[in-house]
């Protein structure tokens, strides 16, 4: 694996796909756990985290194309663990910045993003800091 001057090292990555459905949102629950732990992550840091994935992925599978698959994938990268939720969707649109879901992300998670492919996947992107407190408010 190579890495770009100037970018921290990824450690490790963990991928994870499941149905797009609420029913399975407990093992990314988990993986978030275990991963943060891994790094680690406070107990509220944790809980944070999770909480975080878990609204992220609530965001998707409000569009999420019936019977589609959701991943997640986990980058260990130094002290910090980003987290990027995908599914593809009926209307390709990346989530409003100005909702209280959006707030809710910023705040447990620090840095957050979303992208829109193509092919309309959306994807939203987490990334926590260990020790790093409080996203902003």
């Amino acid at each position: 694996m190579s890495q770009i001057a100037g970018e921290p090292a990824t450690k490790d990555f963990v991928e994870v796909r499941l149905p797009a459905a609420g029913a399975y949102l407990s093992v990314l629950r988990t993986a978030t756990a275990g991963l943060a732990a891994r790094l680690d992550f406070t107990l509220d840091e944790i809980e944070d985290l999770r909480i975080a994935v878990d609204e992220a992925c609530a965001i998707l599978l409000q569009q999420a194309v019936p019977g589609s698959v959701l991943s997640c994938v986990f980058r260990l990268i130094d002290d910090s663990l980003e987290v990027t939720v995908s599914a593809p969707t009926t209307d390709g649109h990346a989530p409003s910045r100005d909702t209280f879901a959006w707030t809710v992300l910023s705040a447990l998670a620090g840095k957050v993003d979303s992208t829109v492919a193509e092919d309309k996947t959306v994807s939203i992107s987490l990334y926590k800091q260990r020790g790093a407190g409080p996203g902003p408010a």
